[in-house]
This record gives C-alpha cells, sequence and structure tokens, in this order.
C-alpha cells in the first residue's frame, strides 16, 4: 500500500462496519482478504458515529479489531459498530497517534495520553467563567419561584 506523502500513517480506512469480522467470502472470513487490516496501526470502536474507545495494535490490526468484535468476554465486545484505522508501521507513532487521539476525543479510555497537556491560560479560564455565568444565569432566573425572587 503506498503512501501519498512520508509521514507516520501510511493509510486509514474510515468508519467501517463491524460486520466485516462476521461476513464470509466462500469459506474465508472477509475482514481476513483485507491487506490493509495485516498492518499494525491505531484504531477507533465507535458506537454509531461517536468515538468509544481508542487502541492500537503492534501485530495486526485484523487480529485486534477481530478480538474486540467476535469474544463477548471483551471488555467493548457489546459497545461498538463501526471502525476507523491507521496503518502506523513505526511503534513510537503508533503510540503518539493513539495519545492524539485519545488526548482530542472524549472516549472510555482509561489511559492517559504522554503528551504535555497545555493548562488554560489565566484570560482563557476568565472567559470560560464568563461564558458559564452568561448561560446559567437566565436558567437560574427561570428555576427560581416569582414570589421568591
Amino acid at each position: 500500500m503506498g503512501s501519498k506523502r512520508n509521514g507516520i500513517v501510511t493509510g486509514y480506512a474510515r468508519m467501517w462496519p463491524r460486520e466485516i469480522f462476521d461476513a464470509k467470502t466462500g469459506k474465508t472470513l472477509l475482514a481476513r482478504k483485507i491487506e490493509f487490516l495485516k498492518q499494525s496501526g491505531v484504531y477507533i470502536l465507535y458506537r454509531d458515529e461517536h468515538p468509544y474507545y481508542i487502541g492500537k495494535s503492534g501485530e495486526s490490526l485484523f487480529k485486534r479489531l477481530r478480538g474486540h468484535a467476535i469474544n463477548p468476554q471483551k471488555r467493548y465486545y457489546n459497545f461498538w459498530n463501526l471502525f476507523s484505522a491507521f496503518a502506523v508501521p513505526d511503534r513510537n507513532g503508533r503510540d503518539e497517534l493513539e495519545g492524539i487521539l485519545i488526548a482530542a476525543m472524549p472516549t472510555v479510555n482509561s489511559a492517559k495520553p504522554k503528551l504535555t497537556k497545555m493548562k488554560f491560560p489565566p484570560e482563557v479560564s476568565k472567559l470560560v467563567k464568563s461564558l458559564r455565568a452568561s448561560k446559567i444565569g437566565p436558567a437560574l432566573q427561570k428555576s427560581v419561584p416569582r414570589n421568591a425572587r
């Protein structure tokens, strides 16, 4: 699989159905025939269109994803129906991409990315507090009975 540019990702699959790990073409599992899935990489499991879990595989994406798809004992078995995957041959690249995705998306991952997290500058903190106050103030006024004002 050729890449369009130099980088850590050599190819990707976006929003593929989980059912490729159940479907067969003849006697062969459909997913087993897909060359892309034989590579190592990083993947995202989705519950409908919402990211649910982010993981990586040093062996093959096929083995890791198939484990999530067919083993009811796996932690995320019941919670996903689509996946995206990124072929990343380099171990350090996989670690970095997984960390970036975990940091960027709300998921059930318990792992903390090994990335430096930037804290809000004081000006941004002040803005966030101001925005929240402007949203909550009117809501509080509506919830207080008129005779209590």
